[in-house]
């Protein structure tokens, strides 16, 4: 068993699977026209992939336990690559979110064992350093699917979006049947009638928000929302009365894994609405091309990619919450100068500047949030537990892209916002400013919920030195 090996795997699978849930956003409007669709139809090929990670991300971990993790992991590796093939070659819309759906169910596989199959292969004291690297893959994965949206869309096609995966694919299906194996499997049941539950609950919360940012309030749309959260009592009561839940309840009794894991989620719905703001400021008030608006956000790519494995190491040696409560405190500090700073005449190099910062910040925060997440968990859910994470992060970036548009609706037309969000029409003069006061607003509403996160992780504590001693 070669761990370099198995942890170039993991990381080339959570990247995908990160990579796809942004890499159609810059490439919709060339979607729209070449399949001869709507605007409204196209969306669906990026709300449609987030939205089955949400829903399956914790059944998928579920299943990695009964039937082993490596086997559905890799199971997830072939689903997830031959859909992309089906996807790039889809000949309309419907097939083509089809397809995405069928990519969302590899992609749910892959990231919900990932973090378990770490915890099962490295020990205790090297685990914050594999999360490190694997942690690119989702911290990064999002932000690179936008860059690299914009790159292949504009000089090869949107269909090489997802032909892109194919050779990783296959290069890494084959390493991981050979080097992947399983260490521990878990006795354990699928608990069928709390799947159906969740399963209903976050499609309804999901679809009510997605269909509030992309078409207005209504009445429909709110009752979705609040029969799906009615509907987490009764998940909650079903959970304490099965033999084998989905979620042991008592987990979360575990106060530091708690913490980390609603910090996971606050920090994905903060942190990819900025770049999701960013975006809009760049293309509807800069007149950037979506292809350069994507190319500025790079730096901070670069600096979390060579600073999350150092971060990972520094998160093994003890207080993994506070790491990952100060990488969330520059994340705020971002926000904050965007808050104060910016103009519809900002230059770009304090833009720059400030997605360092970013970057930074997220650099400590991914490896280090899951360290003190699997380092808390007991090993006997250790797939389960990964795969909360995952459907947490699914969801906040779900909730991200709500919170961008709706925030953006506020102060301009709902069809002038999509129309900004996908880089097809440019804002100028009195608007120009109205749009720029309404994100500062949309920054401040963004850095509240990154300061939340930042709380929840420092009071994760001292993780690592706790679970080496027991």
């Amino acid at each position: 068993m070669n761990i370099k090996l198995i942890l170039t795997v993991l990381t080339l699978g959570t990247l995908m699977a990160a990579v796809d849930t942004t890499i159609v956003l810059l490439a919709l409007p060339t979607m729209t026209i070449d399949l001869h669709t709507d605007l409204y139809s196209s969306i669906w090929v990026l709300l449609a992939y987030l939205l089955i990670l949400a829903i399956l991300s914790t059944q998928s971990g579920r299943i990695g336990d009964i039937l082993g993790r490596s086997r559905i992991y890799n199971l997830g590796f072939v689903i997830f690559t031959v859909a992309s093939a089906l996807c790039g070659l889809s000949p309309d819309v419907y097939l083509l979110i089809f397809f995405r759906v069928l990519q969302a169910i590899g992609g749910a596989l892959l990231t919900a064992n990932s973090y378990a199959i770490i915890a099962d292969t490295f020990p205790p004291n090297q685990r914050g350093k594999a999360y490190g690297i694997t942690s690119l893959g989702w911290n990064v994965g999002a932000l690179l699917g936008i860059v690299l949206g914009g790159i292949l869309t504009t000089f090869l096609g949107w269909r090489f979006i997802f032909y892109i995966n194919v050779p990783i694919g296959i290069a890494a299906v084959i390493l991981g049947l050979r080097e992947i194996k399983d260490i521990n499997r878990v006795n354990t049941k699928l608990d069928i009638s709390g799947a159906l539950i969740l399963g209903v609950s976050l499609t309804l919360i999901s679809l009510g928000a997605m269909f509030i940012a992309g078409s207005g309030v209504s009445l429909d749309y709110i009752t979705e929302i609040i029969i799906g959260l009615a509907l987490i009592p009764l998940f909650i009561y079903n959970e304490t009365k099965v033999k084998i839940p989905i979620i042991n309840l008592n987990v979360f009794k575990i106060r530091i894994l708690s913490f980390s894991l609603m910090a996971s989620l606050l920090q994905g719905i903060g942190a990819l609405s900025l770049t999701f703001l960013l975006i809009m400021y760049l293309q509807g008030v800069r007149g950037l091309s979506p292809l350069y608006s994507s190319l500025l956000l790079t730096p901070g790519y670069v600096i979390a990619s060579i600073l999350a494995p150092f971060m990972g190491r520094i998160a093994d040696r003890g207080k993994p919450g506070t790491l990952a409560g100060t990488g969330l405190i520059l994340t705020f500090i971002s926000l904050m100068i965007y808050y104060f700073i910016l103009t519809p005449f900002t230059p770009y190099y304090i833009i720059l500047a400030i997605t360092a910062i970013t970057g930074a910040g997220s650099s400590m925060f991914w490896p280090a949030n899951a360290t003190a997440v699997m380092f808390s968990a007991p090993r006997e859910y250790y797939g389960a537990v990964s795969g909360i994470s995952r459907t947490l992060g699914s969801i906040g970036t779900t909730f991200s892209y709500v919170l961008s548009i709706t925030v953006a609706t506020l102060v301009i037309p709902r069809y002038v916002a999509f129309e900004i969000f996908l880089g097809t029409n440019v804002l100028n003069g009195d608007i120009s400013n109205t749009f720029v006061s309404g994100l500062h607003f949309a920054f401040l509403v963004s850095a509240i919920i990154i300061l939340a996160s930042a709380i929840l992780s420092i009071l994760g504590g001292n993780t690592a030195q706790k679970v080496q001693k027991r």
